[in-house]
């Protein structure tokens, strides 16, 4: 029988995996809860229009139709049974394996408080985008039939919480939204009267890049209209605001009535069921603690794999890997380093099938890149770091080089073309259920109403 391996998750690292795997003596089995593989990087797009949601995803089994080898299967791993070899489905049927490849990605993290995400959504998931972009376009609708002055600008008022490239690209893309795109669409409101705010803890934005970037970036956001509160922590989020403390111990809040979060993920409940199926319970009251790190992660071996179970091997966002041992620097959790994880995890099992040595994983760093609205973007390769139209054609280029599927790449192309002379975005759908009262478009009862899968579906598995 052949060598059985089973893929849980089909993001950056999982379908990579399964790719690398086409031609290997291997059964492939793999398994997620969604039919698709999600673009994430291009998640923003959705939530400001620019793209609809059918042009960053890919469903699994056409992307995988031609491989012989591999089955896929719709489904929610629940658990695992190490000393058995099988994964549990949540509709309790069982798939055995002989080795196992586990990617199932991050959420979000509200740092203890989970109050604030029916208030603040992220951005992880297709309903994620959705739900974000039709927050962002009744914002301005709500303003439009407005009478109050304070309440119209609480409508215009946009906070984004976090200043990394996530909340970075989502301010970036609602500035340019306000002062372009949407600047004759209304006839009571100008939309360039919106305020944008962009809330970091650290002291610039994109804390993970150069100083010199960090700076360029912050230029390219304030030339869009964004304010930027860096050494600020956000204290409290409710139905009418942001309540913030500045480095200084200052408080300071702001009337907004659209909040986003881009301030921190949180690893995979299966990182949990990870450590304590594979961890020994004995007078240990939490087993398999010591093998997650704060943020929920696994902290595997040099190969990728579980200690003490070479068989199993976790990647991408789930994954505590160390880059550098000798300063303790981890892989980042982005889509490259998912990319090299799944691939290396597949050639692991391919050599130990052919009883070759292994070598352990090593990230290669291709550089970051994060755009900030049209012509704008900051860029590191290597020792080279730049910013502006240059960085935004490598990040223009880069991005369409990952997408799965040359159609989805060819739509892309097409539209980013088009939104890019006609200054439009073609994909502004207030989509969902929603009521016509004022009371019914607020940030709680639209978080209710939209869909009910949107908050039930944070994690691909």
């Amino acid at each position: 029988m052949a060598h059985r391996v089973v893929i849980v998750g089909g993001g950056f690292g999982g379908l990579n995996a399964a790719q690398q795997l086409r031609r290997a003596p291997v059964q492939v089995t793999l398994i997620d809860r969604r039919n698709f593989h999600l673009f994430q990087p291009l998640l923003y797009q959705v939530a400001t229009g620019a793209l609809s949601p059918g042009e960053i995803a890919s469903p699994l089994r056409y992307v995988l139709n031609r491989q012989k080898n591999t089955t896929v299967v719709l489904g929610e791993v629940v658990d695992i049974e190490p000393a058995r070899r099988e994964v549990i489905l949540k509709d309790s049927s069982r798939i055995p394996y002989d080795s196992l490849i586990i990617g199932t990605g991050s959420t979000h993290s509200y740092f203890g408080h989970p109050e604030w995400a029916g208030l603040a959504p992220g951005l992880k998931t297709v309903e994620d985008a959705t739900e974000i972009r039709t927050r962002i376009l009744l914002a301005f609708e709500r303003a439009e039939k407005e009478t109050d002055p304070s309440d119209r600008r609480a409508n215009l008022t946009f906070v984004v919480v976090g200043g990394g490239p996530t909340g970075v690209e989502l301010a970036g893309a609602l500035g340019e939204i306000s002062r372009d795109t949407l600047r004759k669409d209304f006839r009571h409101i100008n939309p360039a009267d919106s305020n944008i705010f962009l809330i970091e803890g650290e002291d610039r934005v994109l804390p993970s890049y150069p100083p010199k970037l960090s700076e360029a970036a912050e230029r390219s956001l304030i030339e869009l209209g964004v304010q930027t509160r860096a050494s600020t922590r956000v204290t409290g989020i409710d139905d009418h605001g942001v309540t913030m403390k500045a480095a200084d111990g200052s408080q300071n809040r702001i009337e907004s009535r659209t909040v986003l979060w881009g301030a921190g993920v949180q690893a995979s409940s299966l990182g949990r069921i990870i450590a304590k199926r594979t961890q020994s319970a004995a007078g240990q009251p939490d087993p398999g603690k010591d093998l997650l790190d704060r943020a929920g992660r696994v902290q595997v071996e040099p190969d990728l794999t579980v200690p003490g179970y070479p068989d199993i091997f976790v990647i991408g966002d789930l994954a505590h890997a160390v880059e550098d041992p000798k300063s303790g620097k981890l892989v980042p959790g982005v889509a490259p380093a998912a990319i090299q994880m799944g691939t290396y995890a597949a050639k692991v099992i391919e050599k130990r099938l052919a009883g070759r040595k292994v070598e352990p994983f090593h990230y290669w760093d291709k550089g970051s890149l994060a755009t900030i609205g049209r012509n704008h973007a900051v860029a590191q390769v290597g020792r080279f770091k730049f910013s502006g139209y240059l960085a935004w054609l490598t990040w223009l280029f880069v991005h369409l080089l990952y997408i799965v599927e040359f159609e989805n790449r060819l739509l892309i192309v097409v539209q980013w073309a088009y939104d890019y002379f006609t200054h439009n975005r073609g994909a502004r759908l207030i989509t969902g259920k929603w009521a016509s009262s004022d009371d019914a478009l607020g940030p709680k009862s639209l978080r209710d109403d939209v869909s009910p899968a949107v908050g039930a579906a944070r994690e691909t598995s």
